[in-house]
């Protein structure tokens, strides 16, 4: 197993995770394939991102720990589901994306959603989301209620696959919709420390946009690199915490179904073919069917978990922003 820079974090308090807003639990999140969950919520040009948030996963995290009117953030928003969810469920949303494409797509996902009656606001920044405090619109430090991200992952869980025939016989598998970008100095493009240390700096403006006591869910899960296991949730936890949050819960979000007490798999292509080609090799290999969800809490936490989660101002008024990709308003 894999585990790299930075340093381990502090261990958890458990006296705050085992409170009435943070419950160690597991999320029933895939009752429903992804497919399902996106379609018609989302446009279709949005199946060509790599790695997705499966959109039950960002629903659940916003209706736990936000009232609507909240403000909702997330630095890394791709194709936008933590806004898309937010805004359904009338929360406000900002989102920070580095590919011009994505931000563009997680704009007309929002303006798709207000169309369906989406009670909520919200646009999308194109920047660089390690300088994220420089990008925030006046006035929106310490506003956010809710951080809802994840940071990208590695390339055996991404893209799309399509089997070919050549002149009647079995052909190839081709890979496609498998990268977030070109660009290299995408965070996505950097090796796994470089990942680590960007997304810590990522994480530290996340504690500038959040509120006293706000919270950032974060969803991780392992992935494997030329076959050995790399632990990023354990890595998010420690950047995390040399971000200035203090993890406070950590929970499970399933990719797999519940029937009758059984788990119902919805692997990737690529983590059946890993596996079964770690099997024939001897390894006894297991498909991951979960997500761990990080919780992490800002400084400044208030006396009651009502004053955590109260309602925040919102979006300033639209003259007072910057230049944006896309804002949504009635």
């Amino acid at each position: 197993m894999t585990t790299a820079r930075p340093e381990p974090a502090p261990r958890p308090d458990h006296r705050l995770a085992a409170g009435p807003d943070l419950r160690l639990s597991v999320w029933p999140t895939a009752q429903r394939d992804a497919r399902t969950q996106r379609r018609g919520r989302y446009l279709p040009e949005s199946t060509a991102h790599p790695a997705k948030m499966l959109p039950a996963i960002a629903a659940t995290a916003i209706a736990r720990y936000t009232e609507p009117g909240d403000l909702v953030a997330d630095p890394m928003c791709g194709i936008g589901t933590t806004l898309v969810e937010a805004v359904h469920l009338g929360r406000d949303g900002l989102g920070i994306e580095y590919e011009d494409r994505w931000a563009g797509i997680a704009a007309a996902n929002v303006a798709h959603a207000r169309r369906q009656g989406a009670a909520g606001t919200a646009e999308v920044i194109r920047g660089d989301a390690r300088q994220l405090p420089a990008l925030l619109p006046p006035g929106m430090a310490g506003r956010a209620g809710l951080v809802v991200t994840s940071p990208p992952y590695g390339p055996s869980v991404h893209g799309q696959v399509k089997a070919e025939q050549r002149h009647g016989q079995a052909g190839g598998v081709r890979k496609y919709d498998n990268r977030y970008g070109h660009d290299p100095a995408n965070l996505a493009c950097q090796g796994l420390d470089e990942l680590l240390a960007g997304f810590t700096a990522i994480l530290a403006g996340c504690a500038v946009l959040l509120r006293p006591g706000g919270l950032a869910v974060i969803t991780a899960r392992p992935w494997r690199q030329h076959g050995e296991l790399v632990d990023l949730p354990a890595a998010v936890i420690a950047a995390g915490a040399r971000a200035g949050l203090t993890p406070v819960a950590r929970c499970v979000a399933l990719l797999a179904g519940l029937r009758g007490g059984r788990l119902i798999a919805r692997p990737s292509f690529f983590q059946l073919d890993n596996l079964r080609r770690a099997r024939r090799q001897g390894h006894p290999w297991h498909l991951i069917v979960h997500e761990d969800i990080l919780i992490f809490r800002a400084p400044g936490f208030p006396g009651s978990s009502r004053e955590l989660k109260g309602p925040s101002p919102g979006l300033p008024p639209a003259a007072a922003r910057p230049d944006r990709i896309g804002q949504q308003a009635a």
